[in-house]
């Protein structure tokens, strides 16, 4: 397939590819051309098809574990602030790396070294398919749909990390086909637009009927969905679930209309959970790793210690309720014959000379697990997202859909580690008499105050996205509040605490002419639109 590239980026390699972008930045024309190629390059892709660019604009590195992302990104950042992965009390642990941060903001509009990002990759379909004949438009607008798709779930991804963002102007150009500066557009807007389009977009994959050579076509170039215009309807219905939720908290009236016609109507409106067929290879969205892509998430997460076992969902959230998930979340350390994780409030020196003492990362399912998938969203995440809305609204039954995310969070934890059967035999999938006996775990049972019970649906999400997911983690504990988390302060003054949002990258603080508009914003501690 061309234009597919696998980017296992080693440190190095990854550091001469940035120091490379920059050297050639510098040597531009002007300081206003640098931010323009983050907005807007077309890296000479004149010959290029809709079709090739679209399969590009699947293959996001970002998506999928690879190195870089968890060891510079989730490893230091995403990670720690939702207590997701383990780590050690080391001065500016809750600081801000602004090179990896910044680096994760170009790969939505410019990876460095390889291609072009989901911002311009979507505007280059965009722009090749509005210079179709009608006829041709016809064909091809189904790559231009499911690209779009795509382009929402990682803008709104951008919004959850930073808040306000260029968007609606970003990748375009002015009446001189010059690049345009791109303005920062409201977060609830680009939200806003995002729930709108993607209801559009499911009633599109509802009546769409390519024919023969373009559905061929179509199921070549999607190595995510394999053409499935069902699934892509799915995609759509359960990103635009998460949104409406993500944003109840501010805009509830609205929220809750939506997501009680979506809920009501499950035929025109399918979604990715189910109870009685659910699978994790079938049923979730997953990117598959490509033929050549090898992952070492070993080196990524222990070059920085934070493969110690989370103390908080090791030791709050899953040993008092014998949660059948330890064996293939944890391993055990050392001579310790039982699982206990490294104390979070201790010191940096208790920590280190007592790290090998504590459970770690399980090696099958994560640390030597070349096969592990990009998330993408899970039927396990829309069950809990579906108990949630039917518990504050009606209209369903909360109880059903609790327990059906946490049966299905199981099974795809398990799935993982079974992925990797070759390096190790895979623990026994738990039996009718244990998961019975989990699912009535005081701790589990949904019973209580209704803020206990919206509580343990929280507390279940958050565990199941784990630190695969952690930005998802991150962001729905800042608009829940739960699980409520203990962060001991760190002695750095500026991030005592972790922060509520990422701060902008130093380059469009420099050469962004519309930061401004921003600035009051860009704090550590402001939060989200959408944040609790």
């Amino acid at each position: 397939m061309e234009h597919l590239f696998s980017w296992d980026f080693n440190m190095k390699k990854r550091k001469s590819y940035t120091i490379l972008f920059y050297c050639l930045l510098l040597t531009g024309i002007s300081c206003s051309k640098k931010l323009e190629k983050l907005y807007y390059d077309p890296d000479q892709l004149s010959s290029a098809r809709i079709e090739k660019l679209f399969s590009e604009l699947l293959n996001n590195y970002r998506v999928r574990p690879s190195y870089w992302e968890i060891r510079t990104f989730v490893a230091m950042h995403t990670g720690i602030y939702s207590q997701t992965i383990g780590y050690l009390n080391t001065p500016g642990v809750y600081q801000q790396n602004g090179s990896y941060t910044e680096s994760r903001w170009n790969d939505f509009y410019r990876p460095i070294g390889n291609g072009t990002g989901t911002m311009a990759l979507y505007r280059e379909i965009e722009k090749l398919y509005q210079a179709l004949n009608d006829t041709e438009k016809e064909k091809m607008r189904v790559f231009l749909q499911a690209a779009q798709v795509v382009w929402y779930d990682q803008a709104c991804q951008m919004v959850d990390l930073w808040g306000d963002i260029p968007f609606s102007e970003a990748g375009s150009l002015n009446a001189r086909g010059e690049p345009v500066m791109a303005k920062f557009d409201d977060a609830a807007a680009i939200y806003t637009e995002a729930i709108a389009a993607l209801k559009a977009l499911n009633q599109y994959f509802s009546e769409v009927q390519p024919d023969v050579p373009v559905r061929n076509l179509f199921a070549t170039q999607d190595f995510l969905l394999t053409g499935d215009l069902q699934k892509w309807r799915s995609y759509a219905n359960g990103l635009r679930l998460r949104l409406l939720m993500r944003i109840s908290g501010v805009q509830e009236n609205f929220a809750r209309q939506e997501v009680r016609e979506m809920l009501a109507q499950p035929e025109l409106f399918p979604l990715l959970s189910t109870q009685d067929r659910y699978q994790p290879q079938q049923e979730d969205i997953l990117l598959q790793p490509l033929a050549n892509y090898t992952l070492n998430l070993r080196d990524a997460l222990t070059e920085l210690t934070n493969h110690p076992a989370p103390y908080f969902l090791l030791e709050s959230a899953m040993l008092p309720v014998k949660d059948p998930r330890i064996p293939v979340f944890f391993d055990k350390n050392g001579a310790n014959p039982t699982y206990k994780a490294l104390p979070i409030n201790w010191t940096l020196e208790q920590q280190q000379v007592n790290l090998g003492k504590f459970a770690v990362l399980d090696s099958a399912t994560f640390l030597y697990n070349a096969r592990i998938p990009g998330i993408v969203i899970t039927a396990a995440e829309l069950s809990f997202l579906k108990a949630e809305a039917f518990l504050r609204w009606g209209g369903g039954d909360a109880e059903k859909w609790y327990y059906t995310g946490i049966q299905q969070s199981i099974q795809f934890y398990y799935h993982l580690q079974q992925l990797n059967s070759a390096y190790k035999q895979p623990e026994p999938f738990p039996g009718a008499e244990e998961l019975a006996g989990f699912l009535q775990e005081p701790g589990i049972q949904l019973m209580g105050s209704s803020t206990e019970k919206l509580e343990k649906i929280a507390l279940q999400r958050w565990v199941h996205f784990g630190f695969l997911q952690a930005n998802q983690a991150w962001a729905e504990q800042r608009r829940t509040g739960f699980p409520v988390l203990n962060f001991p302060v760190n002695s750095q003054p500026e991030a005592p605490t972790p922060p509520k949002r990422l701060l902008y990258p130093g380059n469009e603080i420099t050469y962004n002419v519309n930061y401004g508009a921003v600035r009051d914003k860009d704090k550590l501690y402001f939060p989200i639109f959408w944040a609790n």
